[in-house]
């Protein structure tokens, strides 16, 4: 292949993958750790929402974060509790974000950014999850989030900005004597510190596959909701 093919060959590639870039929105990963001991199969066991911080109980935004969780657990097979019923089971919630710190990064060049960069292989294997279904995409790279285009591009930026680290804790106990049946907590990193966007993603990412392997972490990555 002539130098001048090459260099149509190249730019063509890259602007396809300008395009691609530009043209869908990034997965939202998520680090899920989750521990149970006797959870029940659900059976229309009845369960309360609670704040595991007091500060965040009764709060309106809670609210919405806690009716989220409701939601998936009685997708599960669960039920929220009915008014003045003792529920089987109580359910705690908490969430943070942190102040974010600080990153510099540099894109050395071009590369394939779904695959880490020519002559590089495969990265492991991520799970996509959404309302509608799940799917495999093999190798994802975030370009955006943790830079960097493969070599070859033919510039080297160097850039400052800021990562967030969020969290979700759920722990779920009897509520006859307190015994605790499940824990898990999912942890995330993002270029900004929107709670709204950003604590859904976490409580779907603790409910795929739950509630999972006792002792297990795993990468979850929520896909980004579909464009009408």
């Amino acid at each position: 292949m002539n130098k001048m093919n090459f260099r149509r060959l190249s730019l063509a590639a890259l602007t396809a993958a300008t395009l691609a870039i530009a043209g869908c929105a990034t997965p939202f990963k998520a680090d899920v750790a989750r521990f149970q001991t006797q959870l029940p199969a659900p059976q229309g066991q009845s369960f309360i929402v609670e704040a595991g911080n007091p500060a965040l109980a009764g709060g309106i935004e809670f609210g919405q974060y806690a009716n989220l969780v409701a939601g998936e657990l009685t997708r599960f097979g669960y039920r929220p509790a009915a008014p003045g019923e003792r529920p089987d089971m109580v359910v705690r919630m908490g969430y943070d974000i942190d102040k974010g710190r600080e990153r510099v990064r540099s894109t050395p060049g071009f590369g394939d950014p779904w695959y880490g960069g020519y002559g590089r292989g495969f990265y492991r294997p991520v799970v996509v999850t959404g309302r509608g279904g799940r799917r495999f995409v093999y190798g994802y790279r975030d370009p955006f989030l943790w830079g960097g285009f493969g070599p070859g591009f033919g510039y080297n930026d160097v850039e400052s900005f800021t990562v967030y680290t969020s969290g979700l804790d759920l722990q779920i106990s009897r509520a006859s004597d307190g015994y605790r049946l499940f824990e898990g907590r999912a942890e995330a990193q993002s270029r900004d510190n929107n709670l709204q966007a950003i604590v859904p993603n976490l409580v779907e990412a603790m409910f795929t596959g739950f509630p999972g392997n006792s002792g297990e972490k795993v990468r979850i990555t929520v896909a980004p909701p579909e464009k009408s």
